[in-house]
Formats: structure tokens, C-alpha cells, sequence
């Protein structure tokens, strides 16, 4: 099936927005090396960018699925092209996140893990960390300890009839959420899975199922609804209190659900115009980018420092830019390739 340049383009911000909100602290390290003053941006809630991704995610299993509705076999089919997509480049840089620890344990802002949260971050389950956070060795690794939650239920709910597959899944997140939310704190792994974020997912399959069904936003209609959702993302980085679990969901998620309407839901057969596909082309390589910028901005921060290079906004335009580059070429030389082999293995 091929893929909707919005959808990439969108995928391009919400990874980009985790990288700056990544970025500014290793910029206040520099710049309180240099004994000037550094005023973080918080223009937009980068954060955020993680509610995009999760609905993005729900509607992209179900657009890029509809081969297997109802097909013989489909959950095992689905689980091992999920599984051929997520896991070698997390295991590999969850590896290298370790290596690095073991070699340079003061480049990284943890401590040692323990075997039972290692096992837990390859396995995507659940753990305590040693730090006392329910998060993996590589703490960016929590959101895709929920995708993995989301996949299995996607799966599950292949088993059954096509027109009961969505309800299905959206009913056991909900069930989810309302057991933590009425009687929680629930235990682990429950209390994690029962976060209202997760909620997101079930969002982004609502909309995939709206343009199956033939909703498409027309020129300033479509407009509209996609500065509506930056309008909110703006409201929500200037609004208190939106850090809670379902104020959080509310604001951002609600601007997420909004720019992926806009995304989603546009007309189809445009030839894309050049910066377009740039950006869509970031976007293909939007997962590798979400993992291996914290890599390069420690790793520039480290040369900055060595160097003398105190100024943070030059740092951060060259992190940002080195993130770019870096996450398209282990998108092209390692993620894709990865992908195949994985996925040839699997098959047999």
C-alpha cells in the first residue's frame, strides 16, 4: 500500500519535537559551561510528539492491515511484520546504549540496570528501573513498550470477524484505562498499560476507519483543521496544569487527533512538491531518528565540550541537523535491511 506523504511529514514533526525538547538541556550544560544564560523554548509542548505518533500508529495498523481482515492466519502475519519493523533497531540501539554505559558511564544520565530491567527492555515488558521509573534501559523505549501492548491487541482482535476487530480493540483499551483509572493503582505490567495515553491508539484507528468510509477535508477545511491542532498544541504549552495523564491525553492528544485528521484525511493523487518529499522522506526514517538522537546529541554535546564550542544555539541546530542525517542513514544502510532479512526469517 503506498503511503500517504501527510502521514510522513507528520511523522517527520512529531519525531523532530522530541529531539528538540531532547537537545535543550545538553545546550543549558554548554551554555552554563560558557557562565551564560540559556532560556529553554517551550513554544510548543515537544513532548507531544509522542501522542502524534501513537495516533499516527493506530491509524496506520489499520490502513496498512487491510489485507489481513478476515484473512486465515492474519494475527501471525501481522505480529511478524510489526516485530520485523520494531525490534532490530531497538535491540540494536538498546544494545549499544548498554555498551556505551559499560564504557563511558558518565556520558549517560542513569545508572547501572539491573538484569531484570534488561531482560524487561528486550522482551518490551514492564519493569522498574533501577532509578525507580517504570521505563526500559533505554528510557525512550517506554512508548514502544505500549505499541507492543497495542500490536497484541491488534492482533487478537484479527481472530475475530472483520466488523468486530476495531470495536474489539478499542474496548480493551478502554477496559484498560478504566480498571487503572476506577481501581488503580493497578500492579504491573497493568498499572502501566493503563495509562489513558493509550487511548491515543483507539483515536487514530477511529480516523482510519473515517476516511475508509470516504471523509476527505478539502482545501481551507483541511487547513483549517490542521492550525486548529497547532492552535491547541500552542494552548497546551502555554496552559497549566496539561502535564497530567488525561490532561495530557486531552490537549495533546486532542492536537494530535486534529493534525492527523488533516493529514489522513486529505485528497489523494497530488504530486508532492519537493520540500514535501523531503520531509516525507525524514518521515520514512522517523523511527530511527526517535531512537538514535539522543546518541548524537551526547555525543556532539561531549565534542562541543572538548572543543570549546559553548554557543547553544549553534550546538542545537547542528545536533538537530546531525540527528537528520544520522537517522536517514541508519534508516537506509541498517533499519530497511534489518527489516527484510528479519521479515524473510520470519516468514520461514
Amino acid at each position: 500500500m503506498q503511503p500517504i506523504h501527510s502521514i510522513q511529514v507528520l511523522r517527520a514533526l512529531a519525531a523532530f519535537m522530541v529531539a528538540v525538547h531532547h537537545v535543550q538541556p545538553d545546550a543549558a550544560v554548554l551554555a552554563e559551561r560558557a557562565g551564560i544564560a540559556f532560556v529553554r523554548s517551550d513554544v510548543l509542548p515537544w513532548m507531544a510528539g509522542v501522542d502524534i505518533f501513537f495516533v499516527v500508529s493506530g491509524f496506520i495498523m489499520v490502513h496498512a492491515s487491510q489485507d489481513l481482515f478476515g484473512r486465515q492466519g492474519a494475527p501471525a502475519i501481522f505480529l511478524k511484520r510489526r516485530l520485523a519493523r520494531i525490534v532490530p533497531l531497538y535491540w540494536a540501539t538498546t544494545t549499544l546504549f548498554l555498551l556505551v554505559g559499560l564504557a563511558v558511564p558518565a556520558t549517560l544520565n542513569s545508572s547501572a540496570p539491573n538484569p531484570a530491567q534488561i531482560l524487561g527492555s528486550y522482551l518490551f515488558w514492564p519493569v522498574v528501573s533501577t532509578q525507580g521509573f517504570v521505563q526500559p534501559v533505554y528510557s525512550l523505549g517506554w512508548t514502544l513498550n505500549y505499541e507492543m501492548l497495542f500490536y497484541l491487541l491488534f492482533a487478537a482482535g484479527l481472530l475475530l470477524p472483520k466488523r468486530w476487530t476495531l470495536p474489539a480493540v478499542a474496548l480493551l483499551l478502554a477496559v484498560l484505562v478504566g480498571a487503572e483509572s476506577l481501581n488503580g493503582p493497578l500492579a504491573l505490567p497493568f498499572g502501566f498499560w493503563g495509562q489513558p495515553i493509550v487511548l491515543e491508539f483507539a483515536a487514530g484507528m477511529g480516523i482510519a476507519v473515517l476516511r475508509q468510509k470516504g471523509l476527505r477535508l478539502h482545501g481551507l477545511l483541511r487547513i483549517a483543521v490542521a492550525a486548529a491542532g497547532v492552535a491547541v498544541l500552542l494552548a497546551a504549552a502555554d496552559q497549566p496544569g496539561t502535564e497530567g495523564s488525561w490532561n495530557s491525553v486531552l490537549w495533546r492528544g486532542g492536537a494530535a487527533v486534529l493534525l492527523m485528521l488533516a493529514a489522513g484525511c486529505g485528497r489523494e493523487g497530488i504530486v508532492p512538491a519537493a520540500p514535501v518529499k523531503a520531509l516525507a522522506a525524514v518521515g520514512d526514517a522517523s523511527y530511527a531518528l526517535y531512537l538514535v538522537h539522543p546518541f548524537v546529541i551526547r555525543g556532539m554535546r561531549e565534542a562541543a565540550l572538548r572543543i570549546g564550542l559553548y554557543a547553544p544555539l549553534p550546538y542545537m541546530v547542528l545536533a538537530l541537523a546531525g540527528s537528520v542525517v544520522a537517522a536517514l542513514l541508519l534508516y537506509r544502510f541498517f533499519e530497511k535491511p534489518a527489516t527484510r532479512l528479519v521479515r524473510r526469517w520470519l516468514r520461514g
